[in-house]
């Protein structure tokens, strides 16, 4: 890095701060939910000395306090373009494709955040961007409409793509002009109060779908949430009424266990707001509903083979007790999940053993100790055993798109669960975006390999054949 350039960390650090500080003065409740995120979390690390020595040594217990990830809808491939480069100043590349069109939602979307292992300890702050599919939008006049009024809009700041274009051009940006990229990158995020349509149009696109009125209707796409991690999701989910906040019905993601796999997700519902429709004479009130609180708890990274297993148990339950409107069947449900889930082993050593799951490992210092004496045994399960090698959970740093459409159903009115083919386009984003997207799982893969690597270094077995641990 060139002298007098601050880290792309830095750069997203700050602009994870001011997004919080922004949302929770734009929308309270999130304040609420951050104050009762950190009294859980709390008690957790008070009573299970195990996960904290657990996250402790993985490099994630000083993480969690600033952990978020954000939600942003955007209209263009345009702007799904620039949007790759601003956050690509803050250290983040596109990782895994979703297609929401499962849930009936026309999006499909894609996880921007750091990949390496050391940005992901510092802060490993996620923005999950959809992009809106107006092919989806079935009325040709209503589709050509809300392209017509898309293509007027400009969401970045002048002074935002100046900034980026000096990071991409000279290799970074010092400490001022950091702060002030982010001052100006916030901009795009910000809530705006004033519809760019009337309320006529507005109720056009909101009958198609709320989602494509609240990406069509502004001059920006604010982003609709900002979510912190919790250690204990259902304790949070049975507190929240005590704050005046009211949950979800269920909790979307794999049921609770004492091995946690994935992500689990908790939301309220979203806010109904007041707004200024524009209109040939002046401007007219409404209310639009969009931004809402979510809580999440993540868990380990799932193999390949390991998340076919969790698919179909998945989908095993939902094909047989669906959540109705209004959380009817909730309590089916998740008693259903939990007994299917049984399947799945909740143990870390089987999950290893099974390759369902991915692990970082570490040469102990008695395996380093025994190193120096060349009594080490040859395998690696015999080094586990003896203490010599060890194992902890990879944290899964991506979304489940079954969870994420259960989030925007819940949001857009109702609880109730729905199943849809899937219509994918990755072809389509990827050329919008301008790159191709990171496959999650290569990533995942590729941290563990190289841990493993380094562990057997350490103990000085790097010429032996270990057997693959996985």
């Amino acid at each position: 890095m060139q002298a007098g350039f601050v880290s792309t960390d830095r750069i997203r650090s700050l602009f994870t701060e001011a997004m919080s500080q922004m949302y929770r003065a734009e929308v309270p409740q999130y304040g609420t939910l951050l104050e009762l995120v950190a009294e859980v979390n709390a008690e957790v690390l008070a009573t299970n000395a195990d996960l904290r020595e657990r996250l402790t040594r993985a490099g994630e217990l000083e993480r969690i306090d600033v952990e978020r990830h954000g939600a942003i809808r955007l209209g263009t491939a345009e702007e799904l373009h620039t949007i790759r480069r601003l956050f690509a100043v803050m250290g983040m590349q596109s990782v895994g494709y979703y297609d929401l069109s499962v849930a009936g939602v026309p999006v499909h979307s894609t996880c921007f955040r750091p990949i390496d292992d050391q940005s992901l300890s510092i802060n490993p702050f996620r923005v999950f961007t959809s992009l809106l599919r107006l092919e989806l939008i079935e009325d040709e006049g209503l589709r050509a409409e809300a392209a017509e009024i898309l293509a007027k809009r400009r969401i970045y700041t002048d002074r935002a793509i100046e900034l980026i274009e000096r990071h991409e051009r000279a290799g970074g940006l010092t400490e001022a002009e950091a702060k002030e990229f982010v001052a100006e990158a916030l901009e795009t995020f910000r809530w705006h109060g004033e519809a760019t349509v009337s309320a006529e149009t507005y109720k056009r696109l909101h009958d198609a779908h709320r989602l494509i009125a609240d990406v069509v209707s502004f001059k920006g796409p604010h982003i609709n949430h900002l979510t912190p991690r919790t250690l204990d999701i259902d304790a949070v989910q049975q507190r929240m009424p005590q704050r005046g906040i009211t949950p979800k019905a269920v909790i979307e993601g794999p049921p609770r266990r004492e091995c946690d796999i994935l992500l689990r997700q908790t939301s309220f519902k979203a806010l109904e707001e007041s707004i200024l429709f524009a209109g040939a004479d002046g401007a007219t009130e409404g209310t639009h509903t969009a931004r809402f609180g979510e809580i999440e708890q993540r868990g380990v990274a799932l193999t390949a083979k390991g998340r076919a297993l969790y698919d179909r148990l998945l989908a095993s339950v939902r094909g047989e007790v669906q959540v109705g409107a209004a959380g009817a069947k909730a309590r089916d449900y998740d008693a259903e999940l939990s007994e299917r889930f049984q399947e799945l082993p909740d143990d870390w050593s089987d999950l290893r053993k099974q390759e369902l799951a991915f692990f970082h490992y570490s040469a102990t210092p008695a395996g380093i100790a025994a190193a120096v004496t060349g009594q080490l045994p040859s395998n690696a399960e015999e080094l586990i055993a003896k203490g010599y090698l060890t194992f902890d959970p990879i944290v899964y740093e991506d979304f489940l798109p079954v969870s994420a459409a259960g989030i925007f159903q819940s949001n857009l009115g109702t609880d109730q669960q729905q199943n849809y083919a899937t219509r994918s386009n990755r072809a389509a984003f990827e050329e919008a975006l301008g790159a191709e997207v990171t496959d999650e799982l290569d990533l995942y893969a590729e941290r563990q390999a190289r841990s493993l690597e380094t562990a057997i270094d350490l103990l000085g077995l790097a010429a032996l054949q270990l057997r693959p641990v996985a």
